[in-house]
Order: C-alpha cells, then structure tokens, then sequence
C-alpha cells in the first residue's frame, strides 16, 4: 500500500503540473467575474510573484518521482502522501474551475492548504531537499494564495471594500502563517514563500501607495523573519 501512495503522490504532482493546460491563458480572476468592478485588488501580489509557480511544479514533481522510485517503501516518507495527494488531486481542477467560479475555487484552495499543511508537517527528516522543501514551498504559497483569493472574493461581491477586504485576508495570512513557522521551525522554506508573496503585495500597493495594505504586509515579513531567531524545537 505504501507503494501505491508513492505511485499516486508522483502521478497527482505531474497532473496538477500539467493542470494549466486545462485552463490555457488563465492569469488569476478577471474584474469581470465580479458583481464589483476592481481591476486591481490591493490584495493580489504583483504579477511576477506567481512564477513561483514554476518552481513548485518542478519540485513537486522531481520530489514525489524521487520518492516513488527510491523510497517507495521508506516509513519517514510515507505518513506524508495521503495528505499531499489530496491537496493535488484538488488543485489539478482548481483552475479550471476557478475561471468560472470564484467562491467555489475559493473554498477549493482552502482545502488544498488543508492537506498541504497537513502534509508538511508530517515530512520526515531525510532527503530534506526532496521531501520536505517542495511541500514546505506549496504550502507557504498556498498560504498566501488561499487568503489572496479570498480577499478578491470578499472585495469583487461587495462584501467589504478593497482596502478592508485585503486587510482582514492578509491578517488571515500572517495568523497561520506566523504559528505554522513558529511551530515548523525546520522548515524555513515555509516561512520565504510567504514573504516572496508578501514581497509581492508591497510592489503591486507602492504606486499609487496603499499604506494599510503594504504596511501590514511589511510588518508580517518583519514577524516572519522574527521567528527564525527562536528555535522552538
């Protein structure tokens, strides 16, 4: 059985890597999918933040193949899979769905972060760079994604303005992202995703400037950053 969950972790990675092919020239929620017209959430990173993507993908994949052929059997890798598999197997239509339904594809990106989080806590300790880095990045980006989405979702049906809507998303951020890092101290990989996308929502609010928002942002790279001086295990 441990087998099989190797076979299927490399398989669901490879398929959600191909999963753009199913939703060609989706670059995240058009304003008009919205009831509310905002052409640019303050929430959303600048655009370059999510070729992160790339990196995932290929991570992911060389990751699970590594763990398929060569520690298939492994008990340090095994209590991992069922997790990962599930938040892949979710993202492999996260697209596209999200291209027609944005509260749906909200709710789906949450439960990919789920079994993400799930899954980077359970990695091992050998074949760090294969095993535990490619999950511990998707989960940091997941992290940002998931509230990101959220907060367009809260703007774009009026549920509260933009500025607010990405404050109260980016707080969700920096909560579970402060006491995953606090709690997962060995993987920072974790901890610099999140901040590449923070990085991301500064740039995209420094012209015109949206203080609030790059403010908090700021402040959460700051507590990030704060926490790889405690070691907590």
């Amino acid at each position: 059985m441990t087998r099989l969950w190797a076979i299927l972790c490399f398989l669901a990675a490879v398929a959600f890597a191909a999963s753009p092919l199913l939703a060609p020239g989706f670059n995240g929620y058009e304003a008009g999918q919205f009831p509310v017209l905002i052409e640019e959430p303050p929430v959303q990173p600048a655009g370059y933040a999510f070729s992160i993507w790339g990196l995932i993908f290929a991570w992911l994949v060389i990751g699970t193949g590594f763990g398929m052929v060569r520690r298939s059997d492994d008990p340090d890798w095994t209590p991992a899979r069922l997790p990962l598999f599930v938040s892949l197997a979710v993202g492999i239509n996260w697209l596209p769905v999200a291209s027609v339904y944005p509260v749906a594809a909200t709710v789906m990106i949450f439960v990919m972060l789920a079994g993400a989080l799930v899954a980077v806590f359970r990695t091992g300790d050998t074949d760090r760079w294969l095993q535990q880095a490619p999950v511990a990045i998707y989960a940091g980006w997941l992290t940002a994604a998931a509230c990101v989405g959220l907060g367009v979702v809260l703007g774009g049906y009026g549920w509260l303005p933009p500025t607010p809507a990405a404050l109260v998303s980016l707080a969700l951020a920096l909560v579970i992202a402060v006491v995953v890092q606090y709690r997962l101290h060995r993987a920072p990989e974790y901890g610099i995703t999140v901040i590449w996308a923070l990085v991301g929502v500064i740039v995209a609010n420094s012209s015109p400037l949206n203080a609030a928002v790059a403010g908090l942002a700021a402040l959460g790279i700051v507590t990030i950053l704060g926490l790889r001086g405690t070691d907590t295990e």
